[in-house]
């Protein structure tokens, strides 16, 4: 995966409400999102600091980047295996804005 986002990185610097983490917790964090993307897609490869790859980019924008591949894979699913177009819909639309209803409920919940 050559796509770890870096036409969008340099504006991010600054803005939002990222969640705070060391660098060393965003590696882990990484290298957790990473392997279930690929598990559900093709192996991405192993670019953080110290692996084979590396590319010097930050976790971060690795954990990002990874996430994007996921949520990619997981839409490639639900379009490859439902039978019509309306359950792709369905799964595609109300039942993921549901989970992420509820994970964003859950977070808010534990942040406060």
């Amino acid at each position: 995966m050559d796509d770890h986002g870096d036409d969008f990185t340099a504006w991010l610097h600054g803005h939002g409400n990222a969640v705070e983490r060391t660098e060393e917790q965003w590696e882990l964090f990484a290298r957790y999102v990473r392997q279930g993307a690929s598990k559900v897609g093709p192996p991405l490869p192993l670019c953080l600091s110290g692996e084979p790859q590396e590319c010097g980019r930050g976790g971060r924008q690795h954990a990002l980047a990874w996430a994007a591949a996921l949520k990619a894979f997981s839409q490639h699913i639900i379009e490859t295996n439902a039978a019509t177009p309306a359950e792709i819909s369905y799964y595609s639309g109300q039942v993921y804005q549901r989970r992420l209803v509820h994970l964003r409920t859950e977070t808010a919940r534990v942040t406060k």
